[in-house]
């Protein structure tokens, strides 16, 4: 069978805290209430916990991850198949901040290997899409801190504590922002951002009280306070090496090179002309226009996966796309 792009339906996720609004309006669905804030997009990962929920599926119903076991080689490409299998070793989402999310630290890879038997950690970025005036990320400390101070905010769910100890950063519409596995961060109210990430869903919630989490067993993946404070980086981070370049031109890199051993991201914007994306396996959101990308029509709020086996695939027209891609894997 030849692989072509194909076009996802949609795959709204609930969650704790409030939003979807504008991932409707977007992607042209109905979430199914305010509290299904994230979109999960080309997912081949389960919510923490779940063992279907969050997984994507094809116009034909069937599940993502079952397509690419059948042929990983042609999903993934031969060198990214020999490292990952058929894992894409990439999540996309789709997140809109109806409110401001807790505090909250995700782990590393050697740490979640070493207590949670998972493969990967959860290193992100966030690429905003669009922003209510004054909105703010809030992200790692300004000052290091100690462990029995962390302690102590996290024992007092001193809310006002937690939050003035980290940077906050101004962001808008175009900004991008890398955050290391380990970095205490916080999304702000008012926020549609597109969010890449390491494959996994695992939170330690510093902050939990009030936020609709039902214990703290919950807000540290049930490993207890005395483990899931080891996954914090307490040092002092200076912001300015997580902030992505500004785009310009018809493809643009979004994210710091810091990124790449985890993920990728591009805009395009080929403005009427016809730009030609690299070979690989991508996730591509249109966030305006329209346009033809790898043979497929497209308008704004479409989602697209394009295989590896797709080749190296044209856009042309009047868009703004993100396009996605998992780590690059050199043969």
């Amino acid at each position: 069978m030849t692989l072509g792009a194909v076009k996802l339906p949609p795959n709204g996720i609930p969650r704790f805290y409030r939003g979807g609004p504008a991932i409707a309006d977007l992607r042209g669905f109905d979430p199914g209430g305010d509290r299904v804030p994230e979109e999960w997009i080309g997912s081949t990962t389960t919510v923490f916990g779940e063992s279907e929920l969050g997984l994507s599926r094809l116009a034909d119903g069937e599940l993502l991850r079952d397509v690419i076991a059948k042929d990983p080689e042609g999903w993934l490409g031969p060198a990214h198949a020999e490292r990952f299998g058929a894992d894409p070793a990439l999540l996309v989402k789709l997140l809109d901040a109806g409110q401001r999310l807790p505090v909250h630290v995700h782990p590393d890879g050697p740490f979640a290997r070493e207590h949670l038997g998972t493969k990967f950690g959860k290193t992100e970025a966030w690429i905003v899409i669009s922003a209510e005036p004054g909105a703010q990320v809030h992200l790692g400390f300004r000052d290091g801190v100690s462990e029995d101070t962390v302690r102590a905010w996290v024992a007092g769910q001193d809310h006002d504590a937690m939050l003035g100890a980290l940077n906050p950063v101004d962001v808008a519409a175009g900004d991008a922002v890398f955050v290391p596995a380990g970095v205490a961060h916080a999304i702000g109210e008012g926020l549609l951002i597109v969010e890449l990430q390491e494959p996994s869903d695992m939170s330690v919630l510093l902050e939990w009280d009030g936020f609709g989490i039902e214990d703290e067993d919950e807000a540290t993946l049930g490993l207890g306070w005395d483990t899931a404070l080891g996954c914090v980086d307490r040092a002092a981070r200076d912001t300015g090496s997580l902030r992505g370049p500004q785009a310009d031109g018809a493809v643009a890199e979004l994210l710091p090179r810091a990124a790449d051993a985890f993920f990728s991201a591009q805009r395009i914007a080929p403005a009427g002309d016809t730009t030609q994306l690299d070979r690989g396996f991508a996730v591509i959101i249109v966030i305006d226009g329209e346009a033809s990308i790898a043979e497929q029509d497209v308008t704004r709020g479409d989602a697209l996966l394009v295989p590896h086996a797709a080749g190296a695939v044209t856009a042309a027209g009047e868009l703004t796309a993100i396009v996605c891609r998992p780590p690059e894997v050199r043969p």
